[in-house]
């Protein structure tokens, strides 16, 4: 059997731009991405802290160090800029891996910078 569980989260970022005029997406600073091992065009969720709003799209690379979080397209319509969101992203293993596995956690600090990443340990 497999299961779907957490692979990675980008905890507690702040929406830095919000533009309805795109392709649909959110784009997150590659050194964010690179530290949750995340991969461009990867499927995450993306739940929204402030308003409750939880939606699925694809993450594209920001700027390496911008700190960027844009919503784009009609993710753009679920958090506007200011909001706190937390990125998550799943894959599949089989019931024996995901007895091991730990998830990757990327804490952030002001400006969406990187304050430490980690691994569940529950």
């Amino acid at each position: 059997m497999e299961l779907t569980i957490l692979k990675s989260k980008i905890h507690t970022v702040k929406v830095t731009e919000a533009n309805v005029e795109y392709n649909g997406s959110i784009t997150v600073d590659a050194d964010l991405l690179d530290a949750a091992q995340i991969k461009k065009y990867e499927q995450v969720y993306i739940n929204n802290a402030i308003n409750g709003s939880r939606i699925m799209t694809y993450v594209l690379p920001g700027r390496r160090g911008s700190g960027e979080v844009c919503m784009n397209g009609g993710a753009a319509l679920h958090a506007k800029v200011g909001d706190t969101v937390h990125i998550l992203s799943f894959f599949k293993v089989t019931e024996t891996e995901a007895d091991s596995y730990q998830p990757v956690l990327v804490f952030t600090k002001e400006g969406n910078q990187i304050a430490s990443v980690e691994r569940y340990n529950y």
